[in-house]
């Protein structure tokens, strides 16, 4: 996503200097780029954004019920190893916030992997729960109780904290990308739906 948001950036740029053209027939060709320019913008991210906000269900996947039965919200992850650990690739995804008493689903793929790895922080670093689980028969879904605060394992707690930091740091990079691209969108708009 982050390239298309780079030349969505370049695009609406390209367009605000595209505005300055006032005559001739470089003129209808500039507002029918700028006008496409933010039809393909708004397009983009209005799928992204209910893409975003719909749950989730993935064909073949294994569901994921994870249960905060301690006395504190913590802040919950799952990472999923696509391939053989080491080697493979691990993939992050941020459950979210869970209170005390409720619970949240998420739907893993499981094709290439076997085995999951839950973490609940309190605060943004602190990491308080580390559990490793592993899925035996990928057609029962999973539901995990967290009762107490334990770390499984120091080493792969290690690894785990390492790459939410990288995922918190690309979802940062990505917002701020988000945020120029409509700050350009909402000029482009002005500027192009203006009177004089």
């Amino acid at each position: 996503m982050g390239g298309v948001l780079f030349l969505i950036f370049f695009g609406l740029i390209l367009s605000l200097f595209l505005s300055k053209i006032k005559k001739g027939r470089l003129a209808e060709w500039a507002k029918l780029f700028r006008t496409a320019m933010l039809i393909f913008t708004i397009s983009l991210f209005s799928y992204w954004f209910i893409k975003k906000s719909t749950v989730r269900i993935i064909k073949d996947s294994v569901a994921l019920q994870i249960i905060n039965k301690l006395p504190q919200t913590l802040d919950f992850y799952v990472i999923s190893n696509k391939g053989q650990f080491p080697n493979g690739i691990l993939e992050t995804k941020h459950i979210g916030k869970i209170r005390p008493e409720y619970y949240r689903i998420e739907y893993l793929k499981m094709d290439s992997s076997d085995e999951y790895w839950i973490i609940g922080n309190l605060g943004k670093k602190n990491l308080v729960y580390f559990s490793q689980h592993s899925v035996p028969n990928k057609n029962i879904d999973q539901m995990i109780e967290v009762r107490n605060y334990i770390n499984q394992s120091v080493k792969l707690s290690d690894i785990a904290k390492k790459q939410i930091e990288s995922y918190s740091h690309e979802n940062i990079k990505q917002g701020i990308w988000i945020t120029l691209d409509f700050l350009l969108l909402f000029l482009n708009l002005v500027l192009l739906v203006r009177r004089r």
